[in-house]
Order: C-alpha cells, then sequence, then structure tokens
C-alpha cells in the first residue's frame, strides 16, 4: 500500500521563494472567488434594493396622498366660503354689498395662494420621491461598475500569464501542452481547465509517494545541476527517468488516455523535488 504525498516544512534557511509563488497563486485564486461572490452578492443587494426603493417611493406616495386629501379638503372648505361670500354678496345691497364684494376678494385671493401652495408641495414630493429614486439606483450602478472592473482586471491578468507559458517537446520527443515553470502560471493551466493537475513536493525516499493514478519515487536531485531522477509506476509498468532537468516535461503513456501524460518539475532541492503531474481529462475510448 502505497503513502500519501508527504509535505514537509520548509527547512530554515531554504529562502522565501517557494511560500511567495504559493501565496501569489492563493492570492489570485482567492480573488477570483471573492470577486464572483461580489457579483452573486451584487445581484442580492440589487434586488434589495429595488424592493428598498419600491417601498420608499409608495411610503412617499402614501404620504403624500394623504397631505394631498387634507389640502383638498382644506381648499374644499375654503371654496365653500367663497361660494356663500359671493351669493351673500349679490343678494346685498349699498354699503353692505361693498363689505361682502372685499371678504370675496378676500377670499378668493387666500384661495389662489393656497392653491398655489399645493400645487408646489406636490412638485416638491414628486421631485423628492424622483431623487431618492435616482440616488439608490445611482449607489447600485457605481458598486456594479466597481466589481466589473475588478472582473475585468482579474481577467486581463489571467489572459497575460495565460499568454506568457510556453509549450515545449517533452523527453520522449512528443510537443508538450502549455508549460508552467511557476505557481501563478499553474494557477492559470487550472483555470483553462484543459487537463487535470496535481502538485506534489517530493522527498527522497525508498518508499513511493501516490499522484493521482501512478506511483513516484525519488532516487536522486543534483541541486547544482538543477538535475533529478525519478521511478515511475504507472499501468504497473516501471520505468526510470534519469538525470531529468527543470522545467523539462517528463513524459509517459498510460493505457486509458491518447496523450501522454507529464511530471514537470519546477525546482530542485537537496532531496527533494517541488513541481506538478498533468494528465489528459478526456479518456480513450474502450475497443
Amino acid at each position: 500500500m502505497s503513502n500519501p504525498v508527504i509535505h514537509p516544512p520548509q527547512e530554515p534557511g531554504s529562502g522565501l521563494k517557494i511560500p511567495i509563488l504559493f501565496g501569489v497563486v492563493i492570492a489570485l485564486l482567492a480573488a477570483n472567488v471573492y470577486l464572483f461572490l461580489q457579483i452573486d452578492q451584487m445581484k442580492t443587494d440589487m434586488a434589495s434594493m429595488r424592493e428598498s426603493i419600491l417601498t420608499e417611493v409608495s411610503n412617499l406616495r402614501e404620504t403624500s396622498s394623504i397631505s394631498t386629501q387634507t389640502s383638498r379638503r382644506h381648499l374644499e372648505t375654503l371654496r365653500s366660503e367663497l361660494e356663500t361670500a359671493r351669493r351673500q354678496a349679490a343678494q346685498a345691497a349699498g354699503q353692505a354689498k361693498d363689505e361682502a364684494m372685499k371678504n370675496v376678494d378676500m377670499l378668493s385671493k387666500k384661495f389662489e395662494e393656497e392653491q398655489k401652495k399645493e400645487e408646489e408641495r406636490v412638485k416638491a414630493e414628486l421631485s423628492r420621491v424622483e431623487q431618492a429614486a435616482a440616488s439608490k439606483i445611482g449607489e447600485v450602478s457605481t458598486e456594479v461598475g466597481t466589481v466589473k472592473r475588478d472582473v475585468a482586471a482579474t481577467k486581463s491578468e489571467l489572459d497575460k500569464t495565460i499568454s506568457d507559458l510556453k509549450r515545449t517537446n517533452g523527453d520522449l520527443g512528443v510537443q508538450s501542452g502549455l508549460i508552467a515553470t511557476n505557481a501563478r502560471e499553474l494557477a492559470a493551466l487550472k483555470a483553462l481547465g484543459d487537463r487535470a493537475y496535481f502538485e506534489f513536493n517530493l522527498v527522497k525516499s525508498n518508499k513511493p509517494s501516490r499522484l493521482s493514478d501512478i506511483t513516484v519515487v525519488l532516487k536522486r536531485t543534483d541541486e547544482k545541476r538543477n538535475k533529478y531522477t525519478i521511478e515511475v509506476v504507472a499501468d504497473d509498468k516501471k520505468f526510470e527517468k534519469k538525470d531529468r532537468t527543470v522545467n523539462e516535461p517528463v513524459q509517459f503513456y498510460m493505457s486509458k488516455y491518447r496523450q501522454p501524460c507529464e511530471i514537470v518539475v519546477n525546482e530542485v532541492k537537496k532531496d527533494r523535488i517541488v513541481g506538478y503531474l498533468s494528465q489528459p481529462k478526456v479518456q480513450a475510448g474502450r475497443t
């Protein structure tokens, strides 16, 4: 029974390169997840904001309606007083008629003033409702624009990373797919989704370590020359890959894949290698 891959802690003095690289890829992945969550949250906030605006507009309309009804009753009272005063003026004579006409003029002027105030109040209420709605919509539009810019920036960074990736021939002479030389580029390859990737951090041992559906044993490392030797078991067949170099695709075939599987080592240290296994996602059809 094979042992799982063991990831030992960094040795003191080995530098901060690996933690920094892994930190970059984690940050990139976290940024993508965060932005997708932001978009989802933005949709929820927009729905909630829309309900809030509709509720606020409804409340303002209700308040305006009540106020309008009160004003209309007041205007109706004034109109009734004005009609009564006009009838009295028509029936009066002499000095009494003059007094009645003055009263009619006063009530008429008061009625016109009240009517004008009511029109201005209704106009002000409608303007306030429109401004409140426009302000809410503006806030939502600003937040949506910010999220869209963040998503576009992340996509641009991912596209640039993918464009920087290189193709090369593997040790079997078969042209490899895109090769990642660091954690950031590996994250970009994973985002493409064309193949399955399994990262490893193997130490020299006599016991095999399992990676996906194969096992690997690290036999030797040459830190100065950036070379290493591994023993791979795939489809119950054992073969040795001797004196391979950093970022060289180490290729081998498996019966269930039409394309070769690849092991790429990005770092060679004393008795340790760091890299990834790449396998096709599409399996060969059975005959």
